[in-house]
């Protein structure tokens, strides 16, 4: 899963080399925190956040094959 994210962001940012995925794994959740450069954050949430919508959308279709809920934060 963070291959995948990071293979929808890298073309988005300036910065690729200062993307990072990290996962926590709770109980019923999975939760994968995205964080980039400052500079980039604007064009990883885009107008309105539909660039995150869309990011979130795909990456929710990817369940893993656990019963556990995913979620992505961006920072």
């Amino acid at each position: 899963m963070k291959g995948l994210i990071e293979t929808i962001v890298t073309p988005l940012v300036d910065y690729p080399d200062d993307i990072v995925v990290t996962e926590t794994e709770e109980d019923s959740k999975i939760v994968y925190h995205l964080t980039v450069n400052e500079n980039d954050v604007g064009k990883v949430i885009g107008k309105n956040g539909r660039i995150a919508k869309a990011i979130r959308t795909v990456v929710y279709a990817s369940r893993t094959e656990t019963d556990k809920r995913i979620y992505l934060d961006i920072m």
